[in-house]
């Protein structure tokens, strides 16, 4: 893969990225109250205290030169004998050595400010880290369902670890590094105007000014070559991957000369890259030190012809060294800090950018908190829509009665997940009403509304913690008792008591070290623990074997008696029993009535149940048939296992 050599920014394009966008201003402002939260009168006396010590390490830090030149002079008045030209204050308040020592002293004291400084701001910059961190986090959860499908998980948390880390860079090197580089280098103009003249102004102020453009040029151009690199560490480390995966295929075809080859390819762009970082580290380092020493031969020259012309002391002299060398350390950080601010910029506008959106589903104003009598559920006239384009339900309606069970039906694509999306509330509907005991559900609080229902869903994902938690979930006030209830309930508590670690066994992410059949049981009692008085099953058991589907399907039943019960099935088998079945296709309702009215109208319904009944019935004679194969010895009994067979 070919690419262009990395071109330097013009001056232009430089300007263009040190200047405050519009983008910028927004993060800096939407950062302001997290760095100055007005409901922490403490963390903001923090600020101005640790603003405080900044100013005066700084000065402190001035007040060094002085001591040098104090010391310097006294040391050449006694030398040379003329110890009674230097004004007596001096010698009252300190000798040369006491000004050595005073220049110790100083040293430290500039150490100690700035360490007692860092220690101060830490806890008004992680506080802001945290609450902007939780502040995203619990926006997050907020936003639509839609919006989540529409983005990986991963790219969001991402996007919250490098705003997080972006607050704290931002918030260090700003308040922590370039503030007090600006304040110290008004503070040595101040001294340079006081003690010399303004010749030595104008030559640091345009060493400052040519050191900052060159290293800001020189770490934008480092930047662009720096990408490169990453990117081809990155590809080169792909294909070894790639190509390590697929071992067995390599082999297969005689192709490790190949394979070898793509991958020194990428790693000879990487390597050209590599030097280039070096090269240009070297011409930053090089240009830096050329502008640095070319500003500092230029006031020590003039130091210079002033001591000799008598207008200064050879004090002076010094005290111009020591001011250079100072300014030296928090200049040659400012190629580190410009990229790590333009960088945490970037990642807090990501942040922000998800902050300002709005959630697709919000409580209204005044909205009132759902009161469940007996919960009817009506659908009325419902029309939605994913998309302008892809309409899911055309006007639906049907009551589900307090207390009964309903069932709903169809082939895939009717709109039968939809409803319960709607229902709990993840999607606003286009047209209609969906009521809960006459309640309009878009005129309660989301929180109530789904505090009502309990839902098992077809696919259950569980969190990466403990069984125990994982029902728990369901009422975190439970007890154990109430727990162990509960998944005795849903057929899941002898499973549990054989693990070694009983309820405190790791589920692993997503549930990955249980089966489907045992998750299920697992959503299924956190539900139970619930007891919500309307319930939602989605495919519910699904994920189970006959056997178990029977067990589940007895203890749903008990669970669901004398509660409002939706049933959302693709095995017909399940609902045969249902108060009422609707059936579905292309967001309309076809038919309804109970198992045997339908059968009775051969519809669609009548479709569906001799489809799967045929289906069950062939897979059932597949399944003596490779039994009867495997006794007979013609085939091996790990060629009779098949999917919920084996």
């Amino acid at each position: 893969m070919q690419r262009s050599a990395p071109t330097s920014p013009s001056a232009k394009g430089l300007w263009q990225r040190l200047s405050l966008d519009p983008a910028r201003v927004r993060v800096l402002r939407g950062l302001f109250p997290y760095v100055w939260p007005v409901d922490r009168p403490d963390l903001q006396r923090t600020v101005l205290l640790s603003l405080g010590l900044m100013l005066l390490a700084k000065v402190v830090t001035v007040l060094m030169p002085f001591t040098l030149k104090w010391a310097t002079d006294g040391l050449v008045a006694v030398v040379s004998g003329k110890s009674g030209e230097v004004p007596t204050l001096f010698w009252l308040v300190a000798g040369p050595l006491a000004a050595t020592l005073m220049y110790g002293l100083v040293r430290v004291l500039m150490t100690v400010l700035m360490q007692i400084r860092e220690g101060l701001f830490a806890k008004v910059a992680m506080h802001a880290v945290r609450k902007m961190a939780l502040t995203a986090f619990d926006h997050m959860h907020r936003l639509s369902l839609r919006f989540h499908l529409e983005r990986k998980t991963g790219g969001l948390t991402r996007v919250l670890e490098r705003g997080r880390d972006g607050i704290e860079q931002l918030t260090r090197m700003t308040l922590m590094t370039f503030l007090p580089t600006i304040v110290e280098l008004i503070l040595v103009l101040t001294v340079c105007a006081i003690e010399f003249d303004w010749r030595y102004i104008v030559a640091i102020v345009t060493m400052v000014a040519l050191y900052l453009w060159f290293t800001f040029w020189a770490t934008e151009w480092r930047m662009q070559i720096r990408r490169t690199m990453n990117e081809s560490d990155t590809e080169a480390n792909t294909k070894a991957i790639d190509s390590l995966l697929n071992y067995e295929t390599v082999k297969y075809f005689g192709a490790e000369q190949r394979e070898a080859q793509r991958y020194d390819k990428s790693l000879a762009i990487y390597e050209k890259a590599s030097v280039n970082t070096y090269i240009s580290l070297a011409v930053l380092n090089t240009g830096q030190g050329v502008i640095f020493t070319a500003g500092l031969t230029a006031c020590l020259a003039m130091s210079a012809i002033d001591v000799m012309a008598g207008k200064n002391t050879v004090g002076h002299f010094a005290m111009v060294n020591l001011i250079f060398l100072q300014l030296f350390i928090p200049l040659n950080f400012m190629g580190t800090m410009y990229r790590e601010i333009k960088q945490s910029l970037l990642d807090i506008e990501r942040m922000m950018d998800i902050l300002e959106q709005n959630p697709e589903i919000a409580d209204l104003p005044g909205a009132t908190p759902l009161k469940v009598a007996g919960g009817t559920i009506r659908f009325e006239d419902v029309t939605f829509r994913y998309d302008p384009e892809r309409p899911i339900l055309n006007g639906l309606s049907f009551e589900v009665p307090a207390g009964k069970m309903i069932a709903i039906v169809g082939p895939s694509g009717a709109g039968k997940s939809t409803i319960s999306r709607i229902l709990m509330r993840f999607y606003d509907i286009a047209g209609g009403r969906v009521t809960i005991d006459g309640q309009d559900i878009r005129d309660v609080t989301q929180t109530s509304l789904r505090g009502a229902m309990g839902v098992v869903p077809q696919d259950t994902v569980l969190f990466n913690d403990t069984l125990l938690y994982n029902i728990q979930y369901g009422r975190p006030d439970a007890s154990p008792a109430e727990v162990e209830e509960a998944a005795k309930l849903a057929q899941i508590d002898g499973f549990i008591r054989q693990m070694p670690d009983g309820y405190e066994t790791m589920v692993g992410e997503r549930g990955l070290k249980l089966s489907g059949g045992e998750k299920q049981r697992v959503a299924i009692a956190r539900t139970i623990l619930k007891a919500p008085p309307i319930l939602i099953l989605d495919e519910a058991t699904s994920a189970l074997d006959s056997h178990t589907e029977k067990e589940i399907q007895d203890a749903l039943d008990r669970v669901a008696k004398d509660r409002t019960t939706l049933v959302i099935a693709h095995r017909l088998s399940t609902i045969v029993h249902a108060d009422n079945i609707l059936v579905l296709e292309q967001g309309k309702l076809v038919e309804q009535g109970r198992h045997a009215e339908l059968l009775e109208k051969n519809g669609l319904y009548a479709s569906l149940w001799n489809r799967q009944r045929q289906a069950e019935k062939a897979r059932e004679e597949l399944a003596r048939t490779l039994e009867e194969a495997e006794k007979a010895g013609a085939i091996r009994p790990a060629d009779a296992r098949l999917p919920g067979l084996g």
